[in-house]
């Protein structure tokens, strides 16, 4: 609808915004906003247990979007719902994505999950603009055509579904450096800064607790030396 339109591009990229809404402001579970604030106690306590934590985590969230994704692409893919000139513009969308290369696919991931990252860390500070936040940010990610493992198997997902690609292009080249590029975004960038940021003032809680706890254990030692 927008063909000649001038700015359509960034118009229509505003779209990309509605289902992080939706899946944010619903506290519903996304895989790339559970990146940034899932890693951040198992670097604060890097024990076996707590990495067990974070990778069932990251497992369950990253195995119920994708069976997610893979059901919104078949219905859009069988279901009469569209007509045939979106249902071309869902497969030339979703062929831009295919034309990168898996470094090009890995290189935009880190960047998405970088932006995805920020935007998570943003939230306690964003009061009533938390809505703002999350289109501002998201429609970076659109507009830089970045790629992104939730919201890209949709559109590999329905290529593969329509029959244009078969199922090992959606693994190789898109899936797997697109997981490892969020991941390294989210994780090993933005959430080693994020942690070198906080480390102090989690050192100085933690000190601050143990105090308290053992002016607490004092002074039940006291009343109870007062007791006897």
């Amino acid at each position: 609808h927008l063909d000649g339109v001038p700015g359509a591009f960034l118009l229509e990229n505003l779209g990309y915004t509605f289902g992080f809404v939706i899946v944010i402001m619903a506290r519903q579970q996304l895989f790339t906003e559970n990146t940034v604030t899932a890693v951040l106690p198992f670097m604060h306590k890097p024990t076996m247990s707590n990495l067990g934590l974070l990778l069932r985590l990251w497992g369950i969230v990253l195995l119920g979007n994708l069976i997610g994704t893979a059901f919104a692409a078949l219905a859009f893919t069988e279901m009469p719902i569209f007509d045939e000139a979106t249902r071309q513009a869902f497969t030339d969308i979703s062929m831009k994505v295919m034309e990168h290369t898996p470094g090009e696919m890995f290189a935009n991931a880190v960047t998405s999950g970088w932006i995805i990252a920020t935007m998570v860390w943003m939230f306690p500070y964003a009061g009533a603009a938390k809505l703002f936040v999350i289109v501002m940010m998201t429609w970076l990610v659109a507009l830089g055509d970045l790629a992104h493992i939730v919201v890209g198997s949709v559109e590999v997902l329905y290529l593969v579904f329509n029959g244009s690609v078969p199922w090992t292009e959606f693994l190789w080249p898109f899936a797997i450096p697109t997981l490892l590029g969020n991941l390294t975004g989210g994780t090993l960038i933005f959430a080693l800064i994020s942690h070198a940021q906080i480390r102090n003032d989690m050192g100085e809680a933690a000190q601050a607790k143990a105090k308290a706890e053992r002016r607490k254990a004092e002074k039940k030692r006291q009343q109870q030396q007062e007791e006897r």
